[in-house]
């Protein structure tokens, strides 16, 4: 059994990083999107309702941000070693984005004169956490410059036109997600907009996976084999077509008014997107050469963490899901007073 550990092991934390970066791009990008909506809703009752209606969850839902790149530092360091240093300013910029949005968060509700400041420090914060984000995406997807297992790339080498789709790619996903989730949430007006704002992201979400899905195979030889060899073809297929079904339900599901249904098929997007990525990418770690296992701590480091994480996991996930249970009906007077 031990001689098998070097090759379970890493497989177990790839899979753990990500399930924990899946849960914070689903949870922290719902409360991201309300931020980026945030000028733009009909009053300032409006907002009012938006940041209630994320009142008991947001601050949770960066659990599995310090999951993700404390799981990542400990299970893969040179993957850590290169991503870190080649994405330094995305980090720090996404990190002063979450920080301003939180701090918002908080004061909104204690200020008076100057609550259109905390608004805007609110929307902007949220905006550039998101903006980062994709950008980081984008730019692990091209891949990293690595010499003996360090980063030998430039300052700006993360920002490409590629990146900067993805960008604006991920934060139109993010607005799709909350839109869904007000539609869900929201009082009956603030619920007729949410539909208009999520008709107008389903558009854009599509016209992106149709720009990436064309675009992804070229910037690495074997992303286009492994999804254009015929063979590969049919039995990745399911994919596409998963998608398409849940990108055509959900324009159904918006002209029919449903209340819960667009949020969970905006997961379902999002988790098909997970998917196809996961298939182009897969066994690497740091695009287009270093895989799970060269980039992998000593098996002994990895086990020893993974006593810790086993009852960890369960334990997350279960305040989670019992935070949500207990606050879904939360008023806005219940989550500020």
């Amino acid at each position: 059994m031990t001689e098998f550990l070097p090759v379970i092991l890493p497989l177990v934390w790839a899979s753990i990083l990500a399930l924990s970066v899946f849960l914070y791009v689903l949870l922290g990008g719902y409360d991201l999107g309300l931020g980026v909506l945030f000028p733009l809703a009909p009053s300032h009752e409006d907002r009012d309702a938006m940041m209630a209606s994320v009142a008991p969850f947001w601050d949770g839902n960066e659990t599995w941000l310090v999951l993700g790149g404390g799981g990542l530092l400990a299970a893969f360091p040179m993957a850590y070693g290169v991503m870190l240093p080649g994405l330094y300013l995305p980090i720090i910029l996404m990190l002063m984005g979450l920080i301003l949005r939180g701090v918002a968060f908080e004061f909104r509700f204690k200020a008076e004169r100057y609550r259109y400041l905390w608004d805007l420090a609110f929307a902007g914060g949220s905006t550039l956490a998101a903006l980062m984000q994709g950008v980081a995406l984008g730019a692990f997807i091209q891949g990293f410059a690595v010499t003996d297992g360090r980063f030998t790339g430039g300052t700006f080498d993360w920002l490409t036109p590629f990146s900067a789709l993805t960008a604006v790619a991920l934060l139109t996903g993010y607005v799709l997600l909350s839109a869904g989730w007000l539609i869900m949430k929201a009082p009956e007006e603030l619920r007729e907009w949410a539909y208009r704002v999520a008709k107008v992201a389903l558009i854009a979400v599509a016209s992106f996976i149709l720009i990436f899905s064309l675009w992804t195979p070229f910037l690495h030889p074997e992303i286009a084999a492994r999804w254009f060899t015929p063979a590969n073809m049919v039995m990745l297929s399911p994919v596409p077509l998963i998608t398409a079904a849940l990108l055509g339900a959900l324009w159904f599901a918006l002209r029919d008014r449903h209340r819960h249904t667009p949020f969970l098929l905006g997961i379902g997007i999002f988790m098909m997107c997970y998917t196809g990525l996961a298939v182009s990418l897969f066994p690497y770690i740091i695009p287009p050469d270093i895989t799970i296992w060269q980039a992998a701590a000593a098996p002994d480091s990895q086990l020893f963490m993974l006593y810790g994480a086993i009852p960890l996991l369960p334990i997350i996930l279960g305040y989670t899901a019992y935070s949500y249970y207990v606050f879904w009906d939360a008023s806005e007077h219940d989550a500020y007073h």
